[in-house]
């Protein structure tokens, strides 16, 4: 799926409750010492490695709170090729999500977020395959862009540049730090970015070692060695606790981990550069000496940290007053925006600006309300007053501790739907089309629409942004916040992203929503030539904002072509609209609104099915039961709990979801009803299983293992071990054509070590390595039949893949 997007934001790195967070964070006095504390050090490190998850947050912790430094991550990716334990979203909606659980994870660690354009594809086995499908010259600009603009004084790699770091885009991450180290100081290496910045000489690379298990130990006594494990009595955390807590918002990943308390050594290991004999910062002046007005900005900030009054922060702002005015005539841009955010922290300045519904047509007018405070006492020695330009407040006076509110409306007419900027443009496998160089490296879109204020105080002013956005009261969350979504008038949803034809015809439902009062028009299908529509337009009326209906089309394949693309047109006003919608709600992240194409394959297969009851015992989340329903299978969900008293006998085949011994503590209990289930002539299928943890000894009647062995060439050759059994044969013949046009990969957790009852059917292998005989076995048990499968179902059928149906259509047949 291919999603579109509206525009976005420069390059501009601010403090947390200067960003895109939902609310105005205002910080404890306690947070304002350290972040008083970090304007005194002027150094910083850029953590660079491929995927969500890698980032050591320990690290980062100890680099951003301890030693003071600015800090970034850079994920050359989104994460958006790996699965999720929360829900059905993959590829870009994964990534959307990943994204978000990033930047909570930054809010709490302290560091900042970037990212290429490259894709996370799926496990690559080799750096080489990781360069050549994201382009290497194309992702290596994206790196030294990020360094040019960041200007970090140490680059630090997660993993080494071969095999040790067990994962093809983990050994190209580091390939890409080291090389954009020195193309990022020359000049004649991407020379067009020089338009908006410098060139940048970092003093060194080092790589962060790892021990993550006996067999993958990287570290040595004889290396650079920090504890990071250190306390921190201003937070009341140990750099191990706040790790924790970051971590632990990578929640599609399962990642939930428990804090550490003590000292813990991190290790590292020279690259490039100079060499660090004691300290990551050796050879770099942390000091404002290497700056214009460094000892005047100094001394100030040192006189305000001693003189500093947690109970009255208020009184540091003539002194920032001051660093800022010595700021204003320097470059140090991001310095500025430090100083300006404490300065606003300091007065207890809260500022919201947002509106009463979370969506709004484009082109329609929206109401605002600006709500504002300035928590500082009565003889406070400054006038406040504050501008914004959405609400037109002009000059607005913040009496010391009042509250104010005011309201109004805003028409933005030439306003863009809203949609994350890295999916405007349909992409290819490795990479996303970014046509805007300022958007590159941003972790996400700024919002849609932003106030932009202006805070005087005395003489001074500063000016921010923050984004326009949709808050309620939940009676179970509180507060919530949700980011402002610009919606076309009428958005037309498919309910999946493939439709798999086994008949003559299928009916295709298009759901209408409205997005203003009283939209009329007509919806179309646009299918492949040959391919009939009936009827050819149906017209439609939706009298209030909300309003949702739905119209149903039969599509019949017709002519030679057997597969395509379904496109919804709808047509306003003699403009046609193509959205869908997509809402993505967890309560970790921000909800997520976004509108792509509203589109679908088409397949017409050649399918033969048998049987027609399935019960589906779901695990992580997966389409496989709404896949089954389009090919005419009766699907009943059923909890692991309901399998206790359900009658098994009424289901031709039993299937376990994705990763169900992985995330489900009840399937234990009901394990032995499912061999019995198969012993009097049922048939079982499971999916796919991480090997570790695991709930049960033994998924199947029989014993085996899990590996963590894979097939990552989706075009693997497949070679048949049984080609007589009756799973290939029946009720479909299956092929070697029946493997073509596979996504990602083959599978993954193949089966190792299996009891001599089962029997292997499928072989694949990676280009170099051996036959894998893991990813399909079966074994007679009783009168029944148990399949285990690492292939990557829960890929193919959502994505239509015809040879995928029928092959697991055998598979769940007597």
């Amino acid at each position: 799926m291919h999603i579109y997007y509206c525009r976005l934001f420069s390059f501009i790195i601010l403090l947390p409750f200067f960003s895109q967070a939902q609310d105005f964070n205002q910080q404890s006095a306690s947070e304002i010492k350290l972040a008083l504390q970090k304007l005194n050090n002027t150094g910083s490190v850029l953590y660079i490695a491929a995927h969500p998850d890698d980032e050591n947050t320990r690290l980062l912790a100890y680099l951003a709170k301890e030693r003071k430094v600015r800090t970034g991550y850079l994920s050359i990716t989104r994460g958006d090729g790996g699965q999720n334990l929360l829900g059905t979203e993959q590829a870009e909606l994964l990534g959307v999500i990943r994204t978000q659980e990033l930047l909570a994870a930054r809010k709490v660690d302290g560091a900042e977020q970037f990212f290429t354009r490259a894709i996370d594809f799926g496990f690559s086995k080799t750096s080489e395959e990781s360069l050549r499908l994201w382009g290497k010259e194309q992702t290596l600009s994206d790196v030294v862009w990020v360094i040019r603009n960041f200007k970090p004084d140490v680059i630090i790699t997660r993993f080494p540049e071969d095999a040790r770091a067990g994962h093809g885009q983990h050994s190209a991450s580091a390939i890409l730090a080291n090389e954009a180290f020195l193309a990022a100081a020359d000049p004649k290496r991407f020379p067009e970015q020089l338009a908006y910045v410098k060139p940048w000489q970092a003093k060194r690379v080092i790589w962060n070692t790892f021990n993550f298990n006996a067999a993958n130990n990287t570290t040595s006594d004889d290396q650079l060695k920090i504890n990071v494990g250190l306390y921190n009595p201003l937070l009341g955390k140990s750099y191990g606790e706040i790790a924790a807590q970051s971590r632990t918002n990578h929640k599609s990943q399962g990642f939930g981990t428990a804090s550490q308390r003590g000292d813990l050594i991190e290790y590292f290991t020279h690259i490039s550069g100079s060499k660090a004999e004691t300290d990551l910062f050796d050879g770099v002046d942390l000091s404002w000496k290497r700056f214009k007005y460094g000892k005047e900005i100094s001394d100030l900030l040192i006189k305000t940290d001693i003189e500093f009054n947690e109970t009255a922060p208020y009184e540091s702002v003539g002194n920032l007053l001051k660093v800022k005015q010595l700021l204003e005539k320097t470059d140090t841009n991001a310095k500025l925006k430090d100083v300006e955010a404490l300065i606003v922290a300091c007065t207890g300045i809260w500022i919201e600006i947002n509106t009463p519904e979370p969506r709004y047509a484009l082109g329609d007018s929206i109401p605002v309300r600006l709500q504002a405070i300035a928590r500082v006492p009565q003889d406070f020695k400054y006038k406040i007053t504050l501008s914004e330009v959405l609400s037109k407040q002009n000059n607005l006076q913040l009496q010391p501790n009042k509250f104010i509110s005011v309201s109004g409306k805003i028409l933005f007419p030439n306003q863009e739907v809203s949609q994350p900027y890295w999916l405007q443009q349909n992409h290819k496998i490795g990479s996303y089309i970014v046509p805007n160089q300022m958007d590159i490296g941003d972790p996400e879109n700024q919002a849609s629409l932003s106030g932009i204020f202006t805070i005087k105080i005395g003489n001074d002013a500063i000016t921010f942004r923050q984004p326009l956005v949709y808050k309620f009261t939940d009676q179970v969350r509180g507060e919530v916040y949700q980011p402002l979504a610009i919606a076309p008038p009428v958005t037309a949803t498919l309910s999946g992203d493939a439709y798999i034809f086994s008949n003559s015809h299928k009916n295709i439902e298009v759901e209408l929503q409205s997005f203003r009062d009283n939209v009329s028009g007509t919806v179309q299908l646009q299918v492949p030539d040959g391919w009939k529509v009936s009827p050819q337009s149906i017209p439609f009326s939706l009298a209030k904002k909300g309003s949702l209906d739905t119209k149903e089309f039969t599509l019949t394949p017709g002519g030679t072509i057997t597969n395509g693309n379904l496109l919804v047109n709808v047509k306003v006003n003699d403009r046609i609209y193509t959205q869908s919608i997509k809402e993505i709600n967890y309560d970790h992240i921000p909800a997520q609104t976004l509108f792509p194409k509203a589109t679908a394959r088409l397949e017409k297969l050649d399918l033969k099915t048998s049987g027609r009851r399935i019960a589906y015992i779901a695990g992580a989340g997966d389409l496989i039961a709404e896949s089954l329903k389009q090919i005419g299978y009766d699907v009943t969900l059923l909890s692991s709990q309901q399998v206790i008293n359900t009658n098994l006998s009424n289901f031709d085949a039993i299937i376990t979801g994705v990763r169900l011994y992985n995330v489900d503590p009840q399937i234990k209990a009901v394990q032995s009803k499912l061999f019995e289930y198969i012993y009097k002539g049922g048939v079982m299928l499971s999916q796919y299983n991480v090997n570790n943890p695991l709930q049960v000894q033994n998924i199947g009647p029989f014993p085996f293992s899990l590996s963590r062995d894979r097939v990552v060439d989706e075009e693997a050759k497949v070679t048949f071990l049984a080609p007589t059994h009756r799973i290939l044969n029946y009720p479909n013949k299956i092929t070697e054509k029946d493997f073509e046009g596979w996504v990602q990969e083959r599978g993954l957790y193949f089966i190792a070590n299996a009891d001599q009852a089962y029997l292997p059917i499928l072989s694949f292998n990676d280009t170099g390595e051996t036959p894998n005989n893991g990813s399909l076995l079966v074994a007679e048990y009783g009168k029944g039949k148990f399949v285990y499968t690492s292939l990557a179902f829960f890929r193919q059928l959502p994505a239509g893949v015809p040879g995928a149906y029928r092959l697991f259509v055998n598979l769940i047949s007597k």
